[in-house]
């Protein structure tokens, strides 16, 4: 499977326990300049911006520990442009869904507030 099939995958595990959850999903792999927003989702008065990060195993670390200070502030700055753009005026967070396994058989953590950045 070549990465761009197994990032659908990931985000679409990720989607569907969003959805689990009461997330409306508003829209995936939102570009912005060099950086990208897996998911932009939304549940209550919460806009929520989600990397998802996925591995065979944990071996080397967990998924969410891959998740650079570069890329968050790609993210960040990502989610400021989404923001204006869309005259978002309720609170932002950025959490992190870190799946560990195959699509069959893997363990999902979602990552609330994994990071801050405004």
């Amino acid at each position: 499977m070549n990465t761009r099939k197994k990032g659908n995958q990931g985000e679409d595990l990720a989607v569907a326990h969003l959805q689990k959850q009461g997330y409306t999903i508003l829209t995936r792999n939102f570009y912005f300049q060099k950086a990208e927003i897996d998911i932009i989702a939304k549940k209550e008065d919460m806009l929520v911006v989600v990397e998802v990060k996925w591995r065979k195993s944990d071996v080397h670390g967990a998924p969410h520990e891959f998740v650079t200070p570069k890329k968050r502030k790609l993210m960040a700055r990502a989610a400021e442009y989404y923001i204006q753009k869309f005259d978002w005026q309720g609170e932002t967070r950025f959490d992190i869904i870190s799946i560990v396994g195959t699509a069959q058989h893997h363990t999902l953590e979602h990552i609330e507030s994994a990071f801050y950045f405004f």
